[in-house]
């Protein structure tokens, strides 16, 4: 069950994080409640995953899982540029996360 509330805070998060980027500012009302309501809802099951998962392989998913989702969302939504060393960074997280998911014993499958 923790895997399923690390996903759910996973994708709050990612939702939350665009609705910000479209919020303007917090000058959109909309976006901002969605942001608001998104980094609740993220933190809430990210909480509910720590009851299980170590704190620092539960962050490590969490923030890395987000920062390539946003990424990817703000080069095809907003479209903002990724150089080669921002696509040679996202690809080295991409590997923490999957060294962490599938070698750590950390992780406790």
């Amino acid at each position: 069950m923790s895997w399923l509330y690390l996903a759910i805070a996973i994708s709050a998060e990612i939702i939350a994080t665009t609705a910000l980027k479209a919020s303007d500012g917090f000058t959109r009302l909309y976006p901002a409640m969605i942001t608001t309501v998104g980094y609740l809802v993220s933190f809430y099951f990210l909480a509910l995953t720590l009851r299980v998962i170590p704190v620092g392989v539960a962050y490590a998913i969490w923030s890395g899982a987000g920062i390539v989702a946003i990424s990817m969302i703000g080069y095809v939504m907003f479209k903002q540029t990724l150089d080669a060393a921002a696509l040679i960074g996202i690809g080295l997280i991409i590997a923490g996360v999957l060294v962490l998911n599938i070698f750590s014993k950390s992780t406790m499958h």
